[in-house]
């Protein structure tokens, strides 16, 4: 009975120093599980409404952390690529006419010096093309002059509510322009291709116009842009103009540095973040590349479009809507091998064209 009186006294006590009271029919009982049930159902009612609403709040707070980690694993699943210790080992598999078999829906490919297409399949077709979209978004960017050194920030506008793809740039996130042209090319960066545009002269409608009005100042008769992300399967274009506008992306030094980039860290808040290329191909020795972009969504499938020097002269890669993982990179591969294969033969006339 000592120890129970003494249990309680110390029950007592500890309730006193939280500013709560145990009720006397608690003490007077003189039964351990009584009062312990007393001092619950005491505690219970004593958690002020501020005290709950704190602890809901916090409870929201992780909810929302959690959903945004989900988030952004699932946009690193969407653009993974190709490890790198097996690019080299893709086999080379011939059709009967002796053309590359190639995984993707369309694809084209040009030397960019004589105009010469060595590969062609379905190369008018216009098509969603994802992320290939910053690649434009990058031309206007740089086209309007401002000033690469400021600071532009991250807000609710930049959120992705069409795919739900998730990104380590938060809320309120302030990097300058370059880091967010860099990091929108080379990680393909949904958030920061977005507020380049809203902070461009006229927000983003005046950016999407100005995509357009490039688009036909350089010849894309076969392309059009609806947002500046690629989130949209909206923007569409054909292989035959993504060739054109590789070309002309090609001619950016900027374009070239940060799209070939294999990695960057950036400091955001308080910590330090490694953003890497979304194209392993940048990482290899056997690949010399000039400019590159990826892009996925559903509907446009795994794209890829390169300007690759390949036995001394420029060539222009142009993958879309490949069926795999890792297939559009596997086919840059494969065009590779089968033109080293050949020789510069290959690259002075036209060979191999599907229209199926």
């Amino acid at each position: 009975m000592k120890f129970r009186n003494l249990a309680i006294a110390m029950i007592s006590l500890a309730l006193m120093q939280a500013g709560w009271s145990l009720p006397a029919s608690a003490a007077a009982s003189g039964s351990e599980g009584a009062a312990t049930k007393t001092v619950k159902k005491s505690v219970k009612r004593s958690v002020s409404a501020p005290a709950k609403k704190a602890v809901k709040k916090r409870v929201s707070r992780k909810a929302v952390a959690q959903q945004e980690a989900r988030r952004v694993k699932v946009s690193l699943r969407r653009d993974a690529v190709i490890p790198d210790a097996s690019i080299d080992s893709t086999p080379l598999q011939l059709d009967s006419a002796g053309l590359p078999h190639l995984r993707s829906a369309a694809f084209f490919v040009m030397n960019q010096n004589t105009g010469h297409v060595i590969l062609e399949k379905k190369g008018d077709s216009v098509l969603p093309i994802a992320s290939i979209t910053k690649l434009m978004t990058a031309m206007v960017v740089l086209d309007a002059g401002q000033s690469l050194s400021e600071e532009i920030s991250i807000s609710e506008g930049d959120i992705d509510t069409l795919k739900g793809t998730g990104s380590r740039l938060s809320l309120g996130t302030r990097l300058t322009r370059e880091e967010m042209l860099q990091l929108a090319l080379m990680s393909s960066e949904n958030r920061a291709a977005s507020a380049l545009s809203r902070h461009y002269p006229g927000g983003e409608a005046a950016f999407v116009a100005a995509m357009n009005v490039k688009a036909r100042m350089i010849g894309l008769t076969e392309t059009h842009f609806s947002d500046p992300t690629g989130l949209t399967p909206e923007n569409v274009s054909s292989p035959h103009d993504l060739a054109r506008m590789v070309s002309a992306a090609s001619t950016y030094p900027l374009i070239r540095e940060f799209s070939t980039t294999s990695e960057r860290y950036v400091q955001i808040g308080s910590r330090m973040h490694r953003f890497g290329n979304t194209n392993s191909l940048v990482r290899s020795p056997d690949w010399e590349i000039g400019v590159q972009k990826t892009g996925y969504i559903r509907e446009a499938g795994r794209c890829l479009v390169m300007q690759a020097w390949l036995l001394k002269q420029p060539v222009i890669i142009v993958l879309m809507d490949s069926d795999g993982r890792y297939s559009r990179t596997a086919d840059a591969v494969r065009i590779k091998k089968w033109l080293e294969a050949a020789g510069p033969q290959r690259m002075a006339t036209a060979v191999g064209k599907e229209n199926i």
